[in-house]
């Protein structure tokens, strides 16, 4: 009898380019794609962070260049696509959150969600995707969604609006991009803890409500989401598209 054989979760020869990379989970996803063997292009606004997180790999034995782009400017994200060998995987990991109560959120906070979360989602997949069709090699998409894009939560009206518009974006785009040979699936985090998110949970309350729903009984590492990336990214999710990785430690199975 043959033996099946485990698809390979390396990903040698493929090239990856990895938004908001300059730290916390964009910087571990571009960590985890080159130590599975990829070519990585960290993006980010901000040159210096990038160029120490692309540093820091390369001295670990990685492949991995910076490159300083404010994906909110759909210029320069057309012409970075334009002007580079096209990527076989996109971790579409940008975004931002302004957790207010409903009626105090603003105009300009709901541009300065949506209009990362989404709109600079959007258009950095279409970018990607139209080199990949041009090269014909097929591809993955991995999109940064939340917990909070399959469940509500409170001062998260905005937060929630991108992240559920992020789930429906992906479904649609895998559904017109399976005929050439690019899927496209969301990682659905719980809370995380980084940089960005540590001063929240200085609140014990804030802290201990977190715990109280995360049925693991522990916040998130950027570490819990390295294996979620690696598996899109590679052979070893060939028929997985359309849908999410929800890695939350519960939340949302209560």
């Amino acid at each position: 009898m043959k033996l099946p054989v485990t698809p390979s979760l390396r990903l040698d020869g493929r090239r990856a380019v990895v938004t908001g990379a300059g730290r916390g989970i964009g910087f571990a996803a571009a960590a985890a794609l080159a130590q599975a063997g990829a070519e990585v292009t960290l993006v980010a606004r901000t040159g210096v962070e990038i160029e120490a997180a692309a540093a820091g790999i390369v001295a670990q034995g990685g492949s991995a260049e910076a490159a300083t782009l404010d994906v909110s400017d759909l210029a320069a994200v057309d012409a970075f696509f334009a002007e580079r060998p096209a990527f076989h995987v996109l971790v579409n990991n940008a975004g931002t959150n302004r957790p207010k109560p409903l009626w105090d959120v603003t105009v300009e906070d709901y541009d300065a969600v949506l209009d990362l979360n989404l709109k600079s989602a959007f258009f950095v997949a279409q970018s990607c995707v139209r080199a990949m069709m041009a090269a014909g090699e097929g591809g993955s998409l991995i999109h940064m969604g939340s917990q909070m894009g399959h469940v509500g939560g409170p001062n998260r009206s905005l937060y929630c609006a991108s992240k559920w518009a992020l789930e429906g974006m992906s479904k649609a785009m895998a559904l017109d991009l399976a005929a050439h040979g690019i899927r496209s699936n969301t990682i659905a985090p719980t809370f995380i803890e980084t940089p960005m998110t540590r001063p929240f949970f200085e609140d014990e309350a804030f802290l201990s409500s977190v715990l109280a729903k995360i049925k693991l009984g522990r916040l998130g590492t950027v570490e819990d989401l390295m294996g979620a990336v690696l598996f899109l990214a590679s052979d070893a999710s060939a028929m997985m598209t359309g849908t999410s990785l929800v890695v939350d430690g519960g939340w949302t199975a209560d």
